[in-house]
């Protein structure tokens, strides 16, 4: 698969964190590995911007944001011949005529990435209208989370759908473009040996965690907003959920995987009422430590509210009412705070019914198999095996499955993988808008209850897993999650 060339790319928020954090450095190494033609890209920014300080800005970027030995002088000075800052106030529908100045009159391969919050996505794809920037090879890229709601997510999806058919609309979910997201369905439909265990018969539990240690940072305005429910559980780990979950596709096709992906969505089980209690737990960061230092609390945090109920922590036990998952249960958590910045999926087995070995601890010695996505990618098989010596003592041993030369070669950035599919023409690790309506309208319930009950979530200590009530959550079950076994 190649880029078709010429390409125009134009990133609205182009000097924002997520341009400067993910998106140029990914460009970067994408032209890096000459991947990357000559075409055109151009960063949209409010603020006026002259050329070579812009260039001074991006650099700075990526000397951030870029492993040292990948940056080149040589590799830079080319790629800089790409980049070109523009000054545009997105919100003014009338005011992208000096915009399509810069770009080609021809209907060519053009991206507009939208890295900006969704409000603004119904006037740029009006001013993109107005100034006849949009021609049926463009797409366009829509960064999450996509309204606050099912009511807030369909009217913005049915405004961009006035400019641009489904097939130009790409809904990024950077965790789908991770190598070890892609490792997972290969293992899974490349190999009998686990596809055939991948079924309630043999999988006992699976966990699914997204954790960070960091806190709110600098995005309490619009944390406060979201929270962790918006910006990470209704798209991440639904996502990731979708991805274990879904039956093979009939072919490695957009739609095929797609589809797939919705019939996980729609065989979620309703988690309302009194059921909210039992099975999703909601909390907040309190005063810890953190990487070594003493951190505040999350009411605390510059911006916040004092009395702000906003959850930086969710986990949930979710079922999937199919033939293939019937009694399964998936425990879902994110947060931010915690011990350590991690993703990862564990699929636990279920038990051996008997052991002839008397110090196997049938619980704690289940096989497991784990996808770490961040912050190293890998996947391990988690065996029983003897220990040396004399007797039959049986320890647990990890069975790496990335084999040592893949770990010396460069793991590519989601964004690196999402924006080549981009422009490639390639949706298939995108999100199509049913899948984005079922999430939404599987969480809105949710977070409905939270709103009408207005309590502050269980504090936790930041540096924690999180709070109690989320090991309870899966001790009720009589399981534990994977770092407490």
């Amino acid at each position: 698969m190649q880029i078709e060339a010429p390409y125009e790319l134009v990133i609205f928020g182009g000097m924002g964190d997520l341009a400067q954090r993910k998106l140029l450095p990914a460009l970067y190494l994408l032209y890096r590995d000459g991947r990357l033609p000559a075409g055109k890209i151009l960063c949209v920014t409010r603020q006026p911007l002259e050329q070579q300080a812009f260039l001074d800005t991006v650099l700075a970027a990526l000397k951030t944001h870029v492993a040292t030995e990948y940056l080149e002088e040589a590799q830079w000075q080319g790629f800089s011949e790409f980049l070109a800052p523009a000054t545009l106030d997105a919100s003014d529908v009338d005011g992208y005529g000096a915009l399509a100045g810069l770009l080609s009159d021809d209907d060519v391969n053009r991206v507009v990435y939208l890295a900006t919050g969704s409000d603004l996505f119904t006037p740029i794809c009006q001013g993109l209208s107005n100034a006849n920037l949009i021609g049926k090879s463009t797409k366009v890229v829509l960064e999450k989370p996509i309204g606050h709601d099912l009511e807030s997510a369909l009217a913005i999806n049915n405004d961009v759908a006035r400019f641009f058919e489904e097939r130009q609309i790409y809904r990024i979910d950077h965790y789908l473009g991770k190598e070890t997201v892609q490792n997972l369905l290969v293992l899974r439909f490349a190999n009998s040996l686990f596809e055939s265990q991948w079924n309630q018969h043999y999988i006992d539990h699976i966990e699914i965690t997204i954790g960070e240690s960091i806190g709110v940072e600098k995005r309490a305005g619009f944390y406060e907003q979201v929270g962790a429910m918006r910006d990470m559980f209704q798209n991440h780990l639904l996502q990731l959920l979708c991805i274990v979950a879904m039956e093979p596709p009939s072919k490695l096709e957009t739609d095929a995987v797609r589809d797939e992906k919705v019939k996980v969505l729609r065989a979620l089980k309703p988690i309302v009422g009194e059921a909210i209690n039992r099975n999703v737990v909601r909390g907040q960061y309190d005063a810890g430590v953190s990487d070594g230092a003493p951190v505040p609390p999350y009411r605390d945090e510059p911006g916040v509210h004092h009395k702000s109920n906003t959850e930086t922590f969710v986990a949930a036990k979710v079922e999937i009412d199919n033939w293939r998952w019937a009694g399964v249960p998936f425990y879902l958590r994110t947060g931010k705070r915690m011990a350590e910045r991690a993703t990862e999926i564990v699929v636990s087995f279920k038990e051996i019914p008997h052991s002839i070995f008397p110090l196997q601890h049938k619980n704690t010695m289940a096989n497991k198999l784990v996808f770490r996505l961040q912050p190293d990618e890998g996947v391990r098989l988690m065996l029983c095996e003897k220990r040396v010596g004399p007797g039959m003592s049986v320890r647990p041993m990890n069975l790496s499955l990335n084999p040592a030369n893949h770990r010396k070669a460069r793991v590519p950035e989601a964004y690196e993988r999402l924006l080549f599919d981009a422009l490639c023409g390639n949706a298939t690790l995108f999100v199509r808008d049913d899948e984005l309506m079922e999430a939404w309208r599987w969480i809105d319930p949710i977070i409905s209850h939270w709103q009408e009950v207005d309590l502050r979530p269980e504090p936790y200590t930041s540096g924690s897993y999180g709070p109690a009530a989320s090991t309870l959550l899966l001790a009720r079950d009589g399981r534990l999650w994977v770092e407490n076994s």
